[in-house]
């Protein structure tokens, strides 16, 4: 904000040396800062130096007039609102009408009152004051407001990678990331339900099938897979191919991860009935299988710097793997702890136990058949 005393710069034009001198000394004697010019052109050069916080014009001089210098400065932007007092000797009436189209903010008749002079000073000085304080608010909100861009852009390419990362997690994970839950990917042990999915007749789908085709068997089935993985709350951690792992209660609990599991398992056998009526009538006989087993994994991020998945590792991923690879066309298999989980509301057939590779004793199985709702 421009103070109205010593630190006050005015510029003083008038080719009388006489005149001058007077008003320098005047304004010099009140604290102000007043420097000198004797033409219009010398006034321009000055204010284009060294910018002044107000100017005292003389009306008659020669080459440029005070009325041409006033011109000049309120064409450009850079002086338009500089405080201009026209200081003439003539018609006061006739001159001030001249001065206004001009652009001048103040009159004074010569010979000048210094106490008129010195109050036209002040009061142009306190306007000029407030002037640049709202010149630099204007700077400070044309600041703030690219700043609330740049932050604004900022967001948006969050939510854009957020975007992104919802096509690998689930919504609720991806929330809890977004909230600080990073820990909950640091690599733990946890109980968790692991449901496998595979195609039966796919190797000789792919065998016979055209590659479009072939894609648009797996944009379908993936996307009515997925559709039923986000409705159960489980966590995807990959597609292969033809199959799929999800499991349940990891990065977060889920109240009854077995039950979540066999009921998004039964969908999907029920979900890929119009897929495979489909196909069938194009002559491809394809099928869905499905595994589920209960145990604890160790679960947590693996990868490389720029590409990292989440990942479940232990013999319940194995097993639940080996069971899907038993499973029937529309099958689902169950191991026994999922069975216990699932007491009371489901019905299955109890199969004669499995001899699975990589476990070293025939692992108990069951056909799920229903779930009561």
């Amino acid at each position: 904000m421009t103070n109205t005393n010593q630190s006050a710069k005015i510029l003083v034009v008038d080719d009388t040396p006489a005149n001058v001198k007077l008003l320098v000394d005047v304004l010099g004697m009140n604290g102000y800062s007043a420097t000198a010019a004797t033409s219009g052109e010398d006034a321009l050069t000055q204010i284009a130096t060294d910018l002044p916080d107000l100017v005292l014009l003389d009306i008659m001089m020669p080459g440029l007039s005070g009325y041409d210098v006033c011109k000049q400065l309120r064409a450009d932007p850079a002086t338009a609102l500089l405080p201009v007092v026209l200081c003439t000797s003539l018609d006061p009436q006739r001159e001030r009408i001249k001065g206004i189209e001009a652009g001048a903010d103040d009159f004074i008749t010569k010979p000048i009152n210094r106490p008129e002079l010195l109050a036209r000073v002040k009061s142009l000085l306190r306007i000029k004051s407030l002037q640049d304080e709202v010149k630099s608010q204007a700077h400070e909100l044309t600041e703030w407001n690219h700043r609330l861009e740049e932050r604004v852009a900022d967001q948006l390419s969050q939510l854009e990678r957020l975007s992104r990362l919802k096509g690998f997690f689930s919504p609720p994970l991806i929330e809890a990331i977004v909230a600080g839950g990073g820990e909950l990917l640091k690599t733990h042990r946890r109980e968790i339900s692991v449901v496998f999915v595979d195609l039966r007749g796919f190797t000789a789908f792919t065998e016979n099938a055209e590659p479009e085709e072939v894609m648009e068997l797996l944009g379908v089935y993936h996307a009515k897979m997925g559709e039923l993985v986000l409705a159960h709350h489980g966590t995807l951690e990959r597609f292969a191919g033809d199959s799929l792992m999800v499991f349940f209660n990891d990065p977060l609990p889920v109240e009854q991860p077995a039950e979540e599991a066999a009921r998004m398992a039964m969908e999907m056998q029920k979900t890929f009935g119009p897929i495979r009526d489909s196909w069938s009538k194009r002559g491809f006989d394809l099928g869905l299988g499905c595994g589920i087993a209960q145990g604890y994994a160790t679960l947590g991020l693996i990868g490389f710097e720029g590409r990292r998945d989440y990942a479940a590792i232990g013999n319940v991923t194995n097993l639940a793997a080996r069971l899907c690879g038993e499973a029937a066309s529309g099958e689902v298999l169950v191991d026994q702890k999922i069975m216990a989980s699932l007491d009371g509301t489901a019905k299955a057939t109890p199969m004669a136990p499995l001899a699975l590779k990589g476990f070293a004793h025939p692992i108990p199985a069951f056909t799920l058949t229903d779930l009561l709702t």
